[in-house]
């Protein structure tokens, strides 16, 4: 599916795990609320919509990059405590609360929202060590000893292996366990998006000509070259910024952006006429 009906999907898990009956308890259980797996190529706008969804639904939102974490970060810290065993005293291994579990905490004081998503971006890079605990937080909703809180909402994202050389393969007993969702990138809902949010002209027209070069993902002997739906909007942005100050834009600040060698090479050509009809014709 596209991203806007990601999105859609995301909403409407939101709002079934949310929803409470009379006596205040949740109506599908916790233990069968399943986190969401977002899985497309990067670029696409997974993150954006997690903070449009938290948005609209007027909950909460904590996000965390998971390749960025330790797995003590991630688990929390052993420490040692004395406890007593039919009748017998004994040093036992405990952790302190993960520091993603206890951001989670934190966003509920600051905000008084009691609901809310939490999302891991990248969770299928992660490094061997915490690996076992990140399968443990989509099997069992835990980063160590401690639970996520009730009414929050799972989310993890990812790439396809053909993006990133550090995927791990999820096994069969982990994916029994989400909601799955496929995205791929779409032009047409891209589009709506880029006008709402007034996304350069001259991008716009120039993915108009050259649909084809909104997204692309190509393998060369020189490496990796792309095009993503964040680089153009970044892209835009900073060109928004340059006109101001009266700075030029050239092909070298497209390619820093755009960093796919014909298609940055191409539409600083195109920008180039498109100043010129707009200054000589006022087109």
């Amino acid at each position: 599916m596209n991203i806007k009906e990601a999105k859609q999907e995301l909403l409407q898990t939101i709002q079934v795990y949310t929803r409470k009956d009379s006596n205040g308890h949740y109506l599908l259980p916790s233990v069968r609320q399943r986190p969401i797996l977002l899985i497309g190529p990067p670029g696409i706008g997974k993150t954006a919509i997690m903070e449009q969804a938290a948005r609209e639904c007027g909950i909460g939102l904590v996000a965390y990059t998971i390749t960025h974490h330790t797995r003590q970060s991630a688990v929390g810290l052993p420490v040692i405590v004395k406890k007593n065993f039919q009748g017998k005293e004994y040093s036992v291994t405990e952790y302190t609360m993960s520091e993603i579990i206890a951001s989670v905490y934190e966003k509920i004081e600051e905000t008084g929202c009691k609901e809310g998503i939490l999302f891991i971006d990248e969770i299928n890079c992660v490094s061997e060590t915490l690996a076992p605990a990140m399968l443990q937080f989509l099997q069992c909703k835990t980063f160590g000893n401690h639970e996520i809180p009730k009414g929050w909402v799972i989310v993890a994202a990812g790439n396809p292996p053909e993006y990133n050389k550090s995927v791990r393969d999820f096994d069969v007993v982990t994916l029994d366990r989400v909601k799955k969702i496929t995205v791929e990138p779409d032009y047409r809902v891209w589009k709506e998006y880029a006008f709402k949010e007034n996304i350069h002209p001259a991008i716009l027209s120039y993915l108009e000509l050259r649909n084809n070069c909104f997204y692309r993902m190509e393998t060369t002997i020189d490496g990796k070259q792309f095009a993503t739906p964040r680089g153009w909007e970044d892209l835009s942005r900073m060109m928004e910024v340059c006109e101001q100050l009266g700075k030029d834009i050239t092909e070298a600040l497209v390619i820093q952006y755009i960093q796919h060698e014909r298609i940055a090479k191409e539409f600083a050509e195109y920008y180039e006429l498109y100043q010129k009809y707009q200054q000589d014709y006022q087109i």
